[in-house]
């Protein structure tokens, strides 16, 4: 991995970002901010499910400038240094500027390419940019990206100039909630449970050597009532007479081996199976090949893992399956964001905290809600055995109407009228969400809408999702207005636990809780600003709160022999002035301890059995 130099200047800068923010808020940062190198942040690979080794990444420090929307020439003058993948927003970034819909945010980084990544291929990677992103190389358009949530790539391999220093330049526009597209809790006027704008590029940026023929991607689907891994495979200017050669293995030992066609789908025996759960998150690995005769023109690695997520009624209502077996799910609403880098984790360990934190907790699941994460985010959970409900980013969420009986069906058609553009924004950033997070096993739930923000043609969208991805269960609206679709029933109900009416749904729907809780209780010294922070509930001390915390896990026991089968407590970590956490924002104090959460939870797993 090639090292930039970084100047001078920038050092002072970071030196000094925490002094850059905004009048009477608290400078709060996580322990891992400390641990950020500015020369390489957030260095490790971005794409565990698709591994080669000839890549480099280029975060780091990139010229960034501020410009009207009007001026779309590359700026003649940069205004500074950025920290990059940190939005710009954030204290990591180095700047810490609002950049608002008027605006264009304009990046550059000059690079010298090796030998090693210019032989062939050449593709520019994108993590994730926030929202709208054209990027230029050596001057020349190389593309255009609409959606700040999903990874995508660019082949620059013709703008590449030989044996020259290489400029990529990067224009953002991104107008927040004052567009229509999927943007999460961002708004440019934070408050309650509302947060900070995040624009740009907010995930790693990297550029990788590749033959002319590659693989690009796979899709991984498990079997385990046929005891097979299904790999398709999609291949980039593959000639006649090409084999993808794909090989399952345990540990390093081979299990089966295929052939197919370029395109087409290869099923693997997997013989004496050892299932994924949460408490056994056995991951098995994938060696993909592209054979041209009995020479390897490409090769990768991935990984997979024998899981299955089902309904079927139980006692006269559905319950939730993993591996044909009731398992009641429960965990945290997990927001992902960051008091140093918004939504931004300042380091890979940082990344991986909050997930190892759940699971210490005694949570077995985690909704991810209304953000995606990086890719390594979802290997941890792989890795470490959390059941990931994915929710869509909301948008476009002015003008609906709420159903006011909650966990009943909506009277008359409640859906939000969109615009032909903001419906087009949703649903093709939707089906890039859904593919770029596909391998990942421990996904097992799609929430297309959360509550009704944005809810539209409610029926349609849930339709489509269950179809392109038979493999999951679709929870078409968390809490939201709900309508016969779908394979869950979801309420919200503050702060107290409740669940839908198993008598009027229980036969056709799963049930679940998804959100209650919301007990809060501010730090001082750990609070995103001083004073007038805000919780569902609000308590006076850490020893109320666990009480009250503890009466709320004994009346949600209860309800699983009812028919509930998975719940979502609010949350896991304070959020800007939102202080319904149980760690503070610095993930500095946990409000419960650990390991009475782990205790407390176990009733609730007691309680299927």
């Amino acid at each position: 991995m090639q090292r930039f130099a970084l100047l001078p200047a920038l050092l002072l800068l970071y030196c000094s970002l925490w002094s850059q923010q905004p009048a009477g808020r608290s400078t709060i940062k996580t322990k891992w901010a400390a641990a950020v190198d500015p020369q390489k942040p957030l260095p490790e690979y971005p794409r565990p499910q698709l591994v080669r080794g000839n890549w480099i990444n280029l975060n780091g420090s990139w010229d960034y400038a501020i410009k009207p929307t009007t001026a779309e020439a590359v700026p003649a003058a940069f205004d500074g240094k950025i920290l990059v993948p940190y939005p710009v927003e954030s204290a990591l970034s180095g700047v810490q500027k609002t950049v608002g819909k008027d605006n264009a945010l304009w990046y550059r980084k000059t690079i010298q390419l090796p030998a090693a990544i210019t032989k062939g291929n050449v593709l520019l990677h994108f993590g994730a940019v926030d929202w709208k992103c054209d990027v230029f190389v050596n001057g020349q358009p190389a593309g255009t990206h609409k959606g700040g949530y999903g990874a995508f790539t660019l082949d620059i391999t013709k703008l590449i100039k030989k044996g020259k220093a290489q400029e990529i330049t990067v224009r953002v526009w991104d107008p927040s909630d004052d567009g229509p597209q999927p943007r999460g809790k961002q708004v440019k006027k934070p408050n309650g449970i509302w947060y900070t704008p995040v624009t740009g590029i907010w995930q790693t940026v990297w550029i990788e050597g590749v033959p002319a023929a590659y693989i690009v991607a796979t899709k991984n689907t498990p079997d385990i009532d046929q005891k097979t891994i299904k790999v398709e495979t999609n291949i980039a200017n593959a000639q006649p007479g090409d084999k993808v050669r794909v090989i399952a293995l345990d540990k390093g030992k081979k299990l089966s081996e295929t052939q197919v066609n370029p395109g087409a789908t290869a099923a693997l025996p997997i013989d004496a199976m050892k299932l994924w759960t949460p408490d056994n998150p056995y991951l098995y690995e994938l060696k993909i090949e592209l054979l041209r005769k009995t020479k390897v023109i490409d090769a990768a690695g991935s990984y997979f893992a024998m899981r299955k997520i089902s309904m079927q009624k139980e006692n006269g209502v559905q319950r939730m399956l993993l591996n044909n077996q009731f398992v009641f799910q429960y965990g945290p609403l997990d927001q992902g964001w960051w008091p140093d880098g918004l939504y931004t984790a300042p380091t890979d360990e940082a990344l991986r905290f909050d997930i190892q934190t759940t699971k210490d907790m005694g949570f077995n699941m985690i909704r991810k809600h209304v953000k995606v994460e990086p890719a390594r985010w979802y290997h941890y959970c792989d890795e470490l055995g959390v059941l990931v409900w994915q929710d869509m980013p909301s948008g476009d969420m002015g003008g609906n109407v709420w159903d006011s009986r909650p966990g009943q069906l909506s009277g008359g058609n409640l859906d939000k009228e969109r615009s032909p553009e903001s419906e087009a924004i949703y649903r093709s950033e939707w089906k890039e969400i859904m593919d770029n997070l596909y391998n990942f096993p421990s996904i097992v739930v799609w929430v297309p809408f959360n509550e009704a923000w944005g809810q539209f043609k409610t029926k349609e969208i849930t339709e489509w999702t269950m179809q392109h991805d038979p493999s999951r269960l679709i929870n078409s609206a968390s809490g939201g207005n709900f309508f016969p679709v779908g394979h869950i029933m979801d309420l919200h109900n503050y702060p107290a636990p409740a669940m839908p009416d198993p008598k009027l749904f229980g036969e056709s729907r799963v049930l679940v809780l998804g959100e209650f809780g919301g007990l809060g209780l501010p730090l001082e010294g750990h609070t995103w600003q001083e004073k007038n922070n805000w919780g569902y509930q609000s308590f006076k001390n850490q020893n109320e709160l666990k009480d009250r915390y503890a009466t709320l896990i004994g009346q949600l026991a209860k309800l699983i022999p009812l028919g509930l089968s998975a719940a979502v407590y609010t949350q896991t970590t304070d959020v800007e002035i939102e202080t319904n956490g149980l760690m503070t924002y610095d993930r500095k104090v946990f409000k419960i301890d650990p390991k009475v959460l782990h205790e407390l939870h176990q009733q609730l797993y007691k309680a299927v059995k």
